[in-house]
């Protein structure tokens, strides 16, 4: 069943140059599997939901049609999945994504944690510096990489994280690091997540410190180590 479902998400996801392509998506599948093992969760649920996790995300269908999960539900429905686990998945991807948890919407489950901390996982590290710079050259993002005049809102609210549009003033590359991607370890619910968290963040602290010793920003690493000294 999973297979078809793949088979599915990976026809509606053909073409996505934003960085939630099927790349990413069967990145978080397979941490969401391992995390699930570790864990002792249901690995179905936790299979299906991280499949489908970005088939209604605002930033590919639009806000107004991301909250009603339409492709989730139609591929569930094609591929027969039983109405128990629907409402499972369902749940998971109602109550999961970065926006959310800006105001307080978090998974219950132990299946949507990991399904959330296997997604927020692909947010940090390497691959996410990749994905980064893809949404920022996309036709969704700026094309801001790194502008040392504009310093990161480190306090940026929902409304402004999920402003109309699909960017806000001071995004960017390397600002996104700061305005969400380092926070991310402190918001994985599983130790699974908090473990691999943890890894990636160290990589992308060294990156971003290399970065501005080759711009020669030396106001950039003193932010990076008073940011960090408050996270």
């Amino acid at each position: 069943m999973q297979d078809k479902i793949r088979k599915l998400v990976q026809g509606m996801m053909e073409g996505e140059k934003s960085g939630h392509g099927m790349d990413h998506v069967n990145r978080v599948y397979e941490l969401a599997l391992k995390f699930a093992e570790a864990e002792g969760a249901d690995k179905e649920i936790v299979g299906i939901a991280a499949l489908l996790h970005d088939v209604d995300d605002y930033k590919i269908v639009g806000k107004e049609e991301a909250e009603k999960l339409t492709n989730a539900r139609e591929i569930m429905d094609e591929v027969g999945v039983s109405p128990e686990i629907q409402l499972a998945v369902l749940d998971i991807l109602q109550n999961m994504g970065y926006s959310k948890c800006l105001i307080g919407i978090r998974p219950v489950s132990l299946e949507g944690k990991i399904v959330s901390d296997s997604d927020m996982c692909d947010a940090i590290g390497a691959n996410s510096i990749i994905r980064f710079v893809m949404y920022s050259l996309s036709d969704k993002g700026n094309g801001r990489i790194f502008d040392r005049n504009v310093f990161p809102n480190i306090n940026l609210s929902y409304e402004e994280y999920n402003s109309v549009g699909v960017t806000h003033e001071t995004d960017g590359v390397i600002n996104h690091c700061f305005e969400k991607a380092l926070k991310l370890p402190n918001l994985m619910m599983t130790n699974s997540g908090r473990e691999e968290g943890i890894k990636r963040k160290n990589l992308m602290v060294d990156f971003l410190r290399q970065i501005f010793i080759e711009e020669n920003a030396p106001e950039w690493i003193e932010f990076l180590d008073d940011y960090l000294r408050a996270l």
